[in-house]
C-alpha cells in the first residue's frame, strides 16, 4: 500500500465512522454503553482515524501544486478565513446545534442570524481555502474530507435536532439560514467579531508559512 492509498483509506474511514456513529449506530450504542461512554468511544475513533489521515498526509511529503496561488487568491482566501474565524468564535456561545444543548427560544441573535451552523461552515470554508492555496493532490483529499464531514454533519444536525426538539427547532430554522447570508445580510455581533479577529490574526501569525494579512504586513 502506498502512502497515497493510506491517506485515501484513512480519509474514507474518518468520514464513514463519523456518519455511522453520529446517526444509524448512535442510538443502539448509547443504549448499550451509556451516553458518556459513547462520547468517549466516538472521540477515540475520530481521533484515531483523523490521526491516521494526518500521518499519511505528512508522510506523503512535498507534491507539485496544480497551480501557484497569486496575491489575488491569497487576498480572497485571507478574507474568507477571517470570516470563518468569526463564525467559529460565535459558535461557542448559545449554540443550539451542540450536543445536549437546550431547545432554542426566541429569534436568532448574533452569528446565528447569518447561519445556524457557524462552526460547520467555518470548517467548510477552511477546507475550500486550504485547497485553493495548497492545490496539491494530498490537500484535495484532506480538504474534501473536511468539507464532506462539515456540510454533511450540518445536514445531519438539522435532521437530528428536528426529531429531538420538534416545533422549537422548526421555528428556529424558519428564522435562520443554512447557507450563510441566504436570508440577507446580518451582523455577527461584537463578541464574535472581536474574538474571531483576534483568533484569525493569532492563528495566521503562528502558521508555518506566511498566511493571512501577514503576507503583506509581516
Amino acid at each position: 500500500m502506498t502512502l497515497e492509498d493510506g491517506l485515501l483509506l484513512s480519509a474514507v474511514a474518518f468520514v464513514a465512522t463519523h456518519f455511522l456513529l453520529s446517526h444509524p449506530l448512535r442510538a443502539s450504542l448509547v443504549s448499550a454503553i451509556g451516553e458518556r461512554a459513547f462520547q468517549g468511544f466516538y472521540s477515540l475513533v475520530a481521533l484515531i482515524t483523523f490521526g491516521l489521515m494526518m500521518y499519511f498526509y505528512n508522510a506523503t511529503g512535498r507534491e507539485p501544486p496544480k497551480w501557484v496561488p497569486g496575491d489575488a487568491i491569497w487576498l480572497v482566501a485571507s478574507l474568507l478565513m477571517w470570516f470563518a474565524s468569526i463564525l467559529l468564535s460565535g459558535s461557542l456561545f448559545r449554540n443550539p446545534a451542540l450536543p445536549g444543548a437546550a431547545a432554542p427560544k426566541g429569534a436568532p441573535t448574533g452569528i446565528f442570524r447569518i447561519t445556524r451552523h457557524p462552526a460547520m461552515w467555518a470548517f467548510a470554508i477552511w477546507a475550500i481555502v486550504h485547497a485553493a492555496v495548497m492545490a496539491t493532490p494530498k490537500a484535495f483529499v484532506l480538504d474534501a474530507t473536511i468539507l464532506i464531514v462539515a456540510l454533511g454533519g450540518a445536514i445531519g444536525q438539522d435532521i437530528k435536532k428536528r426529531k429531538l426538539m420538534g416545533d422549537s427547532w422548526r421555528q428556529w430554522t424558519s428564522q435562520t439560514a443554512f447557507v450563510p447570508f441566504a436570508r440577507g445580510l446580518a451582523s455577527p455581533g461584537s463578541i464574535a467579531t472581536v474574538g474571531g479577529t483576534i483568533f484569525f490574526f493569532l492563528a495566521t501569525w503562528l502558521h508555518p508559512i506566511p498566511a493571512g494579512f501577514w503576507r503583506w504586513i509581516g
